[in-house]
């Protein structure tokens, strides 16, 4: 018979108490390990896991600024911000697409492009997000819309401000204009900084002073639903605007300097020579920067980038021009500071001039000569002659070194983006070239011919450098800087560079004795604009000879560049200025009568000469709507 052992009640009753108290304890510190968690996360990460909470619930837009005016010295508006109506569309709200898009076109203009762009839209957006069907409605289609839009299930109407040129081309060189800011764009500035802003300084005024001018984006804390839906606005704080930009230019100077170039080839670039403020930078042909704020498009584009002409080039800034016979001046000036030189010895001009030892004739613009002739006829007359001799006296590099001093060969410094350094052959240049430097090439440049290039901003620079007696000033386009709230101006402050190297005390006045003959003297080159002017104009005309690289046109020459630089008064200079019209000959005739028109209204108040109590030219009025 099996024995059965019997149980010990009291061995398994420490057992199970054991069990009990693990696992009592075990229970404990479980507890005791969340209300840790649970103390942690309330009291530690409170404020991290509220701004989670806040961030999913509550979502900032940005509310965009309204952006800087431009406007001239005399307060016209050169750029504003125009209201423009936005026809949107929201899809989830929207019970049939088709018969939706059906109505609209029966009140606005909708062709297959604006569909095609809708399309694509509506694929990059979520369908509780309003997606833009046309932009700039007229006032008509804005007030159709409005009318049915209780019928219009989904379709909603938005005000918006875009950026609008009401003097169309008017001083585009100058301005610039904006457009749709891309994401490339944003690689190259702080990303964060431009949420909300849709538009961005491309050129001119608008990309160099794009910070004064784009405001400081507002926003508002609009609460959402599960769905992303936005069902209220928290909080608002509202935008400050840019600030509003006074420009040196006089609109109406500007406008009758492109009337009188009437859209062919050239630039005028007109400064005041004390302060270096910009009175006129026109470039032509002149072109409407409307249509770039929202996307210029693509047949239009391509029109303005394959004309001939090329309106989209900046001359007054990037132009690079042969300066003829208009950097004489200069290079008189370097000769005057050399010992050697004697100004009022005079030599003999048959009409050419040849090396010695060559048989290669470099010929004057008078092909019989000019006879005897000192600085100041040679000056007076642009005799080539003279400055053929003078440029091999004085040799290339001492010729490059005071052009140098008048700012040729770098940038002046004007508060534009993009400007051009031109090309001044310097002993550098000339090694970096690797070709051996030839003496013709000296003969050519001494009448501004050969590898040198100039831009007409440089050329006004200079010569309003001799008008300011030998200081040059920095460009300077923006005027004053205003603060739209309150009120304040904040001037642009004139700059001076170091003032010209001078060896004798007079050569400065004697330059300008000479340059005045131009105009005054009886065989000044540019005598034609001296009659009835009540003031003295100090100048120097050119033509610059070009040759033709095109094929089927190639060592062929054609029409010449005309070029003048002109200050004035003599005594008293308030205006120096310079201008260049492609392929028109002779600079006394198509480009001096320009000056003088210019000179005329901003020293007189009129184009010209008549009574002063006649009224001032009047601009074209702005258009009202885009």
């Amino acid at each position: 018979m099996p024995i059965i052992p019997l149980k010990d009640h009291s061995q398994e009753l420490r057992l199970f108490e054991s069990r009990v108290l693990v696992a009592t304890v075990f229970g404990v510190l479980l507890i005791l390990g969340l209300i840790t968690r649970l103390g942690y996360l309330q009291v530690v990460k409170h404020r991290y896991y509220a701004t989670l909470a806040q961030d999913n619930r509550v979502s900032p837009v940005p509310i965009t600024p309204a952006r800087g005016l431009i406007l001239d010295r005399n307060g016209v508006v050169l750029a504003d911000d125009f209201p423009v109506f936005t026809l949107q569309v929201t899809p989830d709200q929207v019970p049939n697409m088709k018969r939706l898009l059906a109505k609209l076109r029966r009140l606005v203009a909708l062709n297959a492009q604006d569909i095609r762009d809708f399309q694509r839209r509506l694929a990059q957006h979520k369908p509780f997000q309003s997606v833009t069907l046309r932009a700039h409605l007229s006032e008509a289609e804005a007030a159709r819309v409005a009318v049915n839009l209780t019928r219009l299930t989904g379709a909603t109407l938005h005000a918006q401000l875009r950026r609008y040129y009401p003097l169309g081309g008017l001083a585009t060189a100058a301005i610039g204009y904006v457009s749709r800011i891309t994401q490339t764009e944003l690689q190259g500035h702080n990303a964060d900084r431009y949420v909300g802003y849709r538009e961005i300084g491309q050129m001119g005024i608008e990309k160099s002073y794009q910070n004064e001018l784009m405001g400081r984006i507002g926003y508002k804390d609009v609460e959402m639903d599960a769905r992303g839906r936005a069902v209220k606005v928290l909080k608002r704080i509202l935008p400050h605007a840019g600030h509003n930009l006074y420009l040196n230019i006089d609109a109406q100077m500007q406008a009758i300097g492109e009337q009188m170039l009437n859209n062919r080839p050239g630039t005028v670039v007109a400064l005041n020579p004390r302060t270096g403020a910009v009175l006129t930078f026109i470039s032509s042909p002149i072109y409407d920067p409307n249509p770039f704020v929202e996307g210029i498009r693509e047949k239009a584009y391509e029109a303005l980038a394959t004309n001939p002409d090329g309106p989209l080039d900046n001359r007054a800034l990037n132009g690079l021009y042969p300066p003829g016979s208009t950097i004489k001046p200069f290079y008189a000036y370097a000769a005057l500071q050399a010992p050697w030189f004697h100004p009022h010895k005079h030599i003999i001009c048959p009409g050419y001039y040849h090396l010695p030892h060559s048989t290669h004739l470099f010929h004057c613009w008078r092909p019989l000569g000019m006879g005897r002739v000192d600085l100041k006829s040679a000056i007076e007359r642009s005799c080539d002659v003279y400055f053929y001799r003078l440029a091999v006296k004085q040799g290339i590099n001492r010729m490059t070194r005071y052009l140098a001093d008048f700012g040729f060969g770098h940038r002046t410094g004007i508060d534009l983006p993009g400007e051009y350094r031109g090309l001044v052959p310097t002993q550098a240049w000339i090694k970096a070239s690797g070709r051996p430097w030839y003496p013709g090439q000296t003969v050519i440049t001494g009448i501004g011919q050969g590898p040198l290039l100039v831009t007409p901003l440089q050329l006004a620079d200079a010569v309003a450098t001799i008008a300011n007696h030998g200081i040059r000033m920095r460009p300077e386009v923006v005027r004053g800087i205003v603060n739209p709230v309150t009120h304040h101006v904040r001037f642009r402050k004139p700059h001076a560079y170091p003032a010209l190297p001078r060896r004798r005390k007079n050569s400065l006045k004697r330059l300008i004795r000479d340059m005045t003959q131009v105009v005054e003297g009886p065989r000044g080159t540019a005598r034609g604009i001296a009659y009835d002017l009540p003031y003295k104009v100090a100048g120097k005309t050119g033509t610059a000879q070009l040759w033709s690289m095109v094929p089927g046109y190639k060592g062929q020459h054609i029409r010449s560049d005309a070029l003048f630089i002109a200050f004035a008064p003599v005594n008293h200079p308030r205006i120096a200025i310079a201008v260049v019209v492609e392929h028109a000959g002779f600079g006394a005739l198509a480009a001096a009568p320009i000056a003088r028109a210019l000179m005329n209204f901003y020293l007189l108040g009129h184009v010209h000469v008549r009574p002063q109590n006649q009224s001032r030219p009047e601009i074209a009025q702005a258009r009202t709507t885009p």
